[in-house]
């Protein structure tokens, strides 16, 4: 009858059972439409698992490509997760039973007295005789814990969600990884197109400047003219190393990137080119796909699953452990007759065995599992807030960058032009020379800034499709657990409806 109460027992499992927490998103996202000039979007989400292939340029493409294989914190990433796969075959097998086999030779010398101090009957030599004996042991040990309550079962099921996670880990590092590489690509272009806008504005400059040294030889204008103009030209060209190491400094970044040298890149990265575009459409979708979509959020989802089960773990070990164990063997004398079946020994029998005196520790190591339980449902529902603002902050930077973007391309217009109009009347006599390098200053300056909003304008989309967590390609997944009302929190996952026969 006992036997027959352990076999029921077997399918149950104290703890709570894990459901996916509720947090409420909105059903849009605020940053769209807020301005006549707001990105256009599409709920389709095809193309988030290649974004950066959006941008045109077949540079970045193979960049992503190689760094995809190369990284170094990929490889990390993925041998944690061989780490994380080996450790729930450890827990794996937990659950089945153990055997061990293995033999022995032993030889031993009796003492010549017997344990009662009476003299061993016989002698030899006018000496009592020695007693020696050898013995030989071969054999075979088996055990099985049985599962009752479920604990195993529950590591089994952290161990699991902990493997989940580190899935979910290396696709946030492939994320991250992807926007790096965009994103350092677009602002080493930036650079060398600020360090072209200063040279061609040094060589203007500079044609100024000899202008005006000839108009003071000849009389008609004044020794400050001339060194107001070499100022000029000394402040621009001045600016050009720093744009030149950064732009180094850039290269050095995306070959650190795909695992190389950081000077590897250098001579292939070193020819300017036009700064790579972002979409006129960008894949959006709506708030509620974060919760599937970013391997932050799953990884924290599934960090609160492993913890959620280790309470059950922990619980297990208030109640007894039930354990069926045997041995099957040969034993001997001598070894002419060591494998005479007459020889052999067997034992079986069940055990248990119940911590009755550590209560209170098991107790509190419950309430510790439950403290940190409580922990990853905040941190769960901090990743959810931080995504759906990351999403909100580049929507809105995305938008406004394009009206900033849309203004400057009009006052370097107006600069170009005001530039060729001082410089004329400059040298018709009809205006001072200071309008001439008020001019060439603001066309410079508009210029330089109208390449640095391209730049923010491709970095906040980049960021945006980060914020989405576009960049790995999602495989075919069992569909996610219901969700639990936003009336239940912490207390519904530690509470949650559990096989407890206990109760």
């Amino acid at each position: 009858m006992a036997c027959w109460a352990l076999v029921a027992l077997a399918g149950c499992t104290v703890g709570p059972d894990f459901r996916r927490p509720h947090v409420e998103v909105p059903t849009a996202w605020k940053g769209v439409g807020t301005s006549a000039s707001a990105l256009p979007v599409t709920a389709e989400e095809r193309e988030l698992a290649r974004w950066w292939t959006l941008f045109r340029d077949r540079t970045l493409n193979l960049l992503v490509e190689r760094a995809v294989e190369s990284n170094l914190d990929l490889k990390l990433a993925e041998a944690r997760i061989r780490e994380a796969r080996a450790a729930k075959g450890t827990a794996s097998s937990s659950l089945g039973p153990t055997a061990s086999g293995g033999g022995s030779f032993r030889r031993s010398r009796s003492s010549a007295s017997t344990p009662g101090g009476d003299a061993v009957t016989g002698f030899q030599g006018g000496k009592a005789k020695e007693v020696v004996t050898d013995q030989y042991e071969i054999g075979f040990d088996a055990g099985w814990e049985m599962d009752v309550l479920g604990g195993v079962r529950r590591g089994l099921e952290a161990a699991q969600a902990d493997l989940e996670a580190t899935v979910e880990g290396r696709r946030d590092v492939l994320v991250t990884l992807t926007a790096e590489v965009a994103g350092n690509y677009v602002e080493l272009r930036a650079l060398q197109q600020r360090t072209a806008i200063a040279q061609e504005s040094l060589k203007a400059q500079q044609r100024t400047a000899d202008l005006t040294r000839q108009r003071f030889e000849a009389g008609l204008a004044s020794f400050l003219d001339v060194a107001n103009a070499r100022a000029l030209v000394a402040t621009t060209a001045g600016q050009i190393p720093l744009l030149e190491a950064s732009a180094r400094q850039r290269i050095h970044a995306i070959g650190l990137l795909l695992g190389r040298d950081p000077a590897a890149l250098a001579e292939e990265l070193s020819t300017a080119t036009e700064i790579p575009e972002p979409p006129s459409v960008v894949a959006l979708g709506v708030p509620s796909d974060l919760l599937r979509r970013r391997p932050d959020i799953r990884r924290a989802e599934m960090e609160l699953h492993a913890a959620t089960a280790r309470i059950g773990v922990a619980t297990a070990e208030l109640f007894p452990k039930f354990t069926i164990s045997g041995s099957i063997g040969l034993q001997a004398s001598d070894l002419a007759s060591w494998f005479n079946w007459v020889k052999r020994l067997w034992s079986f029998g069940p055990s248990v065995k119940w911590r009755l005196f550590e209560m209170g520790r098991i107790r509190s190591e419950i309430a510790r599992m439950e403290a940190l339980q409580e922990q990853s449902l905040i941190a769960y529902k901090h990743t959810v807030l931080r995504a759906l603002k990351e999403v909100e902050d580049a929507l809105v930077a995305a938008a406004k960058e394009e009206e900033h973007r849309k203004a400057l391309a009009e006052a370097v217009m107006a600069n170009r032009k005001a530039v060729e109009i001082a410089t004329k009347l400059y040298t018709e006599g009809q205006t001072d020379f200071l309008n001439v390098l008020q001019a060439q200053r603001s066309l410079y300056a508009s210029q330089d800034e109208l390449v640095q909003s391209l730049r923010t304008s491709s970095i906040s989309v980049i960021a945006l499709y980060k914020a989405l967590g576009g960049g790995w390609a999602g495989e075919t997944e069992e569909p996610l657990p219901a969700p639990v009302s936003s009336a239940q929190d912490l207390e519904d996952l530690r509470f949650a409806p559990r096989r407890d026969p206990w109760n």
